[in-house]
């Protein structure tokens, strides 16, 4: 959950003018206007000074005192923070948490601390309050300008004040401002959230305490992010510790729990298991994101739960709290016969910003971000129908397409599709998604259904502009999203799948990317689900109000909840009510109807209240009409009635009996937090992320490319001893791209002096596999014209394809796939299946059989005894092989099946193969 501490000392003879606000407020004080900038420590890591244009405006940023650890820049010493605990309270499909930031000032001087720190987007923050001299004080939730005055006045009467905001251009980053703590004055400030809980595709409940926020890139002209003003330390040297206790229950009983940490053994409280409980093991440094996943014995059961109002007195007449409110969670199950949208266009729009050569995680050796997704892409090309049309964006700074127009699904649009995959690299500088959307929705086959797939770190400034404008165009797309690793933002993620009415999911830890991926695709393969509405039926008296989006897509399997308020007289307590989900598949009207109790009894902790108050916010935030005083109205009551934290809304709380009040302004110091930019000392000292800097007029990752180094990129257009990831020598490169020496000279797509490494590497004679070099200020793949499409040059046959050698088996077969679905004999499909070419001629079942029919049978049993894990990967294009077999085999199939599993000397249970009569 920290993200950030930031130190203010309090020192009269070291203030310095400066000209900015850092919490955002629009008006300084003059008693409070005074700030010292952090000088830069040698030898330490650091962003670069950066600008950021808005309204004509500029913002001044300030330097840096980014030493690996949290340290006071002027005294060397440990950020006086000395632990946080977290206690999560998961109930079914939610988690109430509460989590305590305890720190003492050991300088001789008062400090203000700022906590910047990541949360999900759909956490509901309902308290804060924080414990000092002995006392506790409880925050209100005020106006945000509100809150920021009475911070402020605080401040400058050298009262302690605490505050708690939301950031206003996304909703999954938060700001803990704790000012006037004196010295040896030890503090305790607690947060407390409740959230849904999403279920994954191997039916785990997933909870995540968030460590790792990744500064979001800021587009030209925007205001640069709250994440952008902190350098980072590197992961695993972080000098403070967290303590999480969880506790669990459900009703159905728990099966297994697992963490990515270490935890105690799992205790169990009854035989039935439907409470255990667990903790972290000791010492556990938050260097990462915490992850723990709940197996229930039952999970895809649908419910409606109904909480009551608050009683009079907790809550004023006609508000928010005093009307009961319902949660549907929905499980729908239809049909699993498979329709697949063989006319449907399928848009695919890949993040290759500097940020994604970042490891996948903090484990040594992990893949690469983009070596994932380059993986994922052709996994995703060999999976398509036949019939469908097809097209690949890649952004950055800037973005461009594989094609002028999407192209028909077929052999040879495959093949030259992923001849540009594999020439694909992270080197497009920044993360501006918002153009690219902008094009993909005013081209393509608008007669077409169209499924638009999202891939990106998710570091973004101008998340609720990009929201918006998915939503604008829902009418004619679906939207599946990925947040790939660790830090990506969950309020675009989440955002862009929810307004454009498809599904999200995150790839985190040791998360495969492709069995994720694949699981979406089944989804936008699915028949469309139309003409979604849900029936109430309620006694007399009694009518239901919808608080959050009700859903535009169902898809098989997939959890949805619908909040709603009840409105009017209640009831006796022997009526119940009753709701209908209805829509239509296949032009068939599906109904749903759940039952639920109308006797309610008094709550105390309002929970579901608080998350429906969350929904109802963001629908809001996130609406088309967002920026309209009639919705900011709405959201503002919402938050104040439901005491939920809004973007218009902050806590604060101050604490007016002060023992000691301190009589100078504060001055802010920026310290370094967790993110996956920096992986240690390995890194080198000239890259940030190990990507190119740009000199050209666009603005690059973080808002701004440094002077000298290099930020985001793999190459640095001058400067020697820049390497790819600050720690490779100067013989070698990473995806191919090369240290210019020459300011003309383009950084990408040109050969390295000796030695290469991965894909897209050049070759000994120093010309580049993958496309000439670029012309100058020309970025791409190899050469990309001004058209905007790409050009890879003369690329090889894929399966002579030079990184076939490093890649797994099964990405072996899967590359030797053609489009209809089927393998041709070769030897390299022979080498996969570790048989001779001979035997694959002689042991025929039939000598007149085609000689494709047995590859594909003998490929397709390969993977069903080889690679039965990776199942998800590899189902829907052996669903393509297997109707090509089909159509091919006639009544032989089942003898040659078992011919097949004689050769191949593998135990394949027949009862696998759906294409078996």
């Amino acid at each position: 959950m920290l993200g950030v501490v930031v130190l203010r000392h309090l020192a009269v003879q070291d203030l310095e003018t400066t000209d900015v606000d850092f919490r955002g407020n629009p008006s300084l004080l003059s008693c409070c206007s005074n700030r010292e900038s952090s000088g830069t420590v040698p030898g330490c890591f650091s962003p670069p000074q950066q600008l950021s244009r808005h309204a004509g405006q500029a913002n001044k940023m300030p330097a840096f005192s980014p030493r690996c650890g949290l340290i006071i820049a002027d005294s060397r010493k440990l950020v006086p923070l000395q632990g946080i605990s977290v206690d999560v309270q998961v109930k079914g499909f939610v988690a109430d948490v509460s989590a305590t930031l305890k720190y003492k000032n050991e300088e001789e001087k008062a400090v203000e601390a700022i906590f910047v720190f990541p949360m999900d987007q759909d956490s509901a923050v309902y308290a804060f309050k924080a414990k000092v001299e002995g006392k506790t004080i409880i925050a209100d939730l005020q106006e945000k300008k509100q809150a920021h005055q009475t911070y402020d006045d605080a401040i400058c009467q050298g009262q302690q004040a605490f505050l708690l905001e939301e950031n206003e251009d996304s909703s999954d980053i938060f700001t803990c401002s704790v000012g006037n703590l004196s010295p040896s004055q030890v503090a305790e400030v607690t947060i407390k959230y409740v959230q849904e809980l999403p279920v994954e595709a191997d039916e785990a409940v997933r909870f995540v305490l968030p460590a790792v926020l990744n500064p979001r890139y800021t587009p030209t002209d925007y205001t640069v992010s709250v994440t952008a003003t902190r350098p980072q330390v590197p992961i695993g040297e972080i000098p403070y510790t967290l303590s999480l206790s969880a506790h669990f229950h459900s009703a159905y009983g728990i099966a297994k729990i697992e963490s990515n940490c270490d935890i105690s053994p799992v205790e169990y409280s009854d035989e039935g298991k439907t409470s255990a409980k667990l903790s972290l093991a000791e010492g556990h440094k938050f260097d990462r994101d915490v992850e723990i996943l709940i197996y229930y014995m039952e999970v895809c059961r649908p419910s409606v739960a109904v909480e009551a109002g608050l009683n009079l007195g907790l809550a004023e007449p006609d508000s928010f709290m005093a009307d009961p409110v319902v949660m549907l969670s929905l499980f729908p199950r239809f049909s699993t016969q498979q329709e697949e949208a063989t006319d449907g266009e399928f848009i695919f729009l890949i993040d290759l910003s500097g940020s994604m050569n970042c490891p996948m995680n903090s484990e040594p050796n992990a893949p690469l971000r983009i070596q994932s997704a380059k993986e994922t892409l052709i996994i995703l090309l060999k999976s398509l129908p036949l019939g469908c049309f097809f097209n690949i964006f890649g952004f950055g700074s800037h973005f461009a397409s594989f094609f002028k127009e999407s192209l028909e699904y077929a052999q040879e649009s495959m093949e030259k599709a992923i001849q540009k995959v594999n020439g694909m690299n992270a080197n497009f500088g920044g993360t501006e998604i918002l153009l690219p959307l902008r094009e993909i929705y005013s081209t393509g086959k608008s007669e077409r259904p169209r499924q638009v797939f999202i891939f990106t770190d998710g570091e973004v400034g101008n998340t609720k502009e990009v929201i918006g404008e998915v939503g604008k165009n829902s009418h004619n797309h679906r939207c599946f999203t990925f947040g790939i690793g660790e830090g990506a933002s969950t309020s675009l993620i989440k955002g862009m799948a929810r307004a454009g009415g498809g599904a999200y999911d995150f790839i985190t830890g040791k998360d495969r990317m492709q069995s994720k991926v694949l699981k979406a695709l089944r989804c936008a393969l699915q028949p469309s689900v139309t003409e979604v509405s849900l029936t109430w039926n309620l006694p007399t008296g009694l009518e239901a109000s919808i608080l959050s989006r009700v859903p535009t897509s169902i898809f098989q399997g997939q959890r949805s909840i619908i909040y709603s308020q009840l409105k009017g007289k209640m009831v006796e307590a022997s009526e119940a009510g009753q709701v209908s989900l209805q829509y239509k598949l296949r032009g068939e009207l599906m109904v749903n109807t759940y039952s639920f109790p109308l006797n309610l009894k008094n709550v105390h902790r309002p929970t579901i209240h608080r998350l429906a108050a969350k929904s109802l916010i963001s629908k809001l935030e996130y609406g088309v009409d967002s920026g309209s005083e009639q919705v900011k109205k709405r959201i503002l009551e919402t938050s104040l009635q439901s005491g939920v934290i809004s973007s218009l809304t902050a806590f604060v709380a101050v604490n007016k009996d002060t023992k000691n009040p301190v009589e100078c302004p504060p001055v802010r110091r920026d310290l370094p937090a967790p993110a996956f930019g920096f992986m240690g000392s390995s890194w080198g000292t000239g890259t940030l992320f190990g990507s190119a800097a740009s000199s050209g007029a666009g603005t690059f990752a973080f808002g701004g490319a440094p002077p000298s180094g290099t930020l985001f990129g793999i190459a640095a257009s001058t400067g020697a001893g820049t390497f790819a990831f600050g720690g490779n020598p100067p013989s070698a490169t990473l995806f191919g791209s090369a240290r210019s020496t020459d300011a003309g000279t383009p950084v990408f797509g040109s050969a390295p002096s000796s030695g290469t490494l991965a894909f897209g590497s050049a070759s000994t004679s120093g010309t580049p596999l993958f496309g000439s070099a670029p012309s100058s200020g020309v970025f791409g793949f190899g050469s990309v014209p001004t058209s905007g499409a790409f050009s890879f040059g003369s690329v090889p046959p894929i399966a002579h394809h030079p990184a076939l050698a490093e890649t797994s088996p099964s990405m072996k077969l899967i590359l030797l796939q053609k489009a209809d679905g089927s393998w041709s004999p070769s030897p390299e499909l022979a080498a996969v299946l570790g048989i001779s070419e001979g035997d694959f001629v002689d042991k025929k079942p039939d000598q007149g059989m085609d000689s494709s029919v047995w590859a594909t049978l003998l490929a397709v049993l390969w993977l069903h005894s080889n690679c039965v894990e990776q199942k998800d990967e590899w189902e829907l294009l052996s669903s393509k092989a297997a109707t090509w077999l089909k159509s091919r085999a006639g009544p032989c199939l089942s003898q040659w099946v078992r011919a097949g599993i004689q050769l191949l000397k593998t135990m394949v249970d027949l009862t696998d193969f759906g294409f078996l009569e």
